[in-house]
């Protein structure tokens, strides 16, 4: 059990049966009435966001969460298949359980969060951030860069994302996993 005191983003509480891990949080003291902190909980399983409100220092039940480091090996029709870094076993997890997962290529280090009681895979999570070369975009036009404007482009594992005029095919760039936004060239 754990207090709302002890809320961080990575924690995960068995949340009306399912097991959820808390995205953002926030502790609200307002000048009237009692404190309470908002919440924006992944569910594991099916991937849902969901905001939520709690009172300050309500009891929640932890689930107790081990991050372990893989590698990615291959998809096939199976699924993703993943080799432990420490053992070398290969875990093999369905589509629905890899979040981001067109932004993984064959060699990419992951955790994958397993269920310290049951030893069951829950989720593989990527890096904040991944190094990816730009396979095709079109050619930017020279002197357009008055404003932030972006173009569509396609990675090396297939994933489109926005990226800056001036970023051209074979450029090697820098991903925020969260939500696909392009932050840097890599050199």
């Amino acid at each position: 059990m754990a207090s709302t005191a002890d809320f961080r983003n990575g924690l995960v509480l068995n949340y009306n049966g399912e097991l959820h891990v808390i995205t953002e949080f926030q502790h609200v003291k307002p000048g009237k009435g009692p404190a309470f902190v908002r919440t924006k909980m992944r569910n594991i399983k099916t991937g849902r966001t969901i905001d939520n409100t709690f009172n300050a220092g309500v009891k929640v039940e932890t689930a107790r969460v081990e991050q372990r480091p893989h590698q990615f090996l291959y998809k096939d029709d199976y699924g993703y298949t993943f080799m432990n870094k420490d053992d070398f076993e290969q875990v093999v997890l369905p589509e629905e359980m890899v979040p981001f997962a067109d932004l993984m290529k064959e060699g990419q280090d992951v955790t994958i969060l397993m269920h310290a009681e049951t030893e069951q895979p829950l989720t593989a999570e990527l890096p904040t951030t991944v190094d990816l070369v730009v396979t095709y975009t079109e050619p930017g036009l020279r002197g357009d860069t008055a404003t932030n404007t972006l173009k569509p482009a396609t990675v090396e594992t297939g994933a489109r994302i926005q990226v800056p005029l001036f970023i051209d095919v074979d450029t090697k760039i820098r991903i925020k996993t969260s939500d696909y936004s392009y932050v840097e060239r890599v050199k």
